[in-house]
């Protein structure tokens, strides 16, 4: 069985500083951009799914009809996810827009 040793403490201190930084606005920026882009690449990996279960299911390749059902329900909680974001979005940019400077 192994044992891990325990990290020195300057290990330790130099996790810490990474750990409680401020992340700059690039980095913010970028945590909203990546948000948005899986959820649009969840919709189109999902939609392509659900087309190629429904050519499966049409051609009677499908052994198993439940899974266009499912593809389907996936397909449309992508897309029902990505407008939520969407509308949130437009919800905060607008209240944002409201304030008084």
């Amino acid at each position: 069985m192994f044992i891990e040793p325990m990290i020195g403490f300057s290990q330790v201190s130099e996790k810490q500083k990474d750990f409680f930084k401020t992340p700059t606005s690039e980095e913010k920026n970028s945590a909203f951009r990546d948000i948005f882009l899986s959820a649009v690449n969840d919709v189109k990996t999902t939609e392509t799914e659900l087309a190629q279960t429904q050519y499966l299911f049409s051609t009677g390749q499908l052994e198993d009809p439940h899974s266009l059902t499912i593809a389907s329900t996936k397909a449309q909680t992508s897309v029902d996810l990505l407008v939520t974001l969407r509308n949130r979005a437009l919800d905060v940019y607008n209240e944002i827009m409201r304030m008084n400077i």
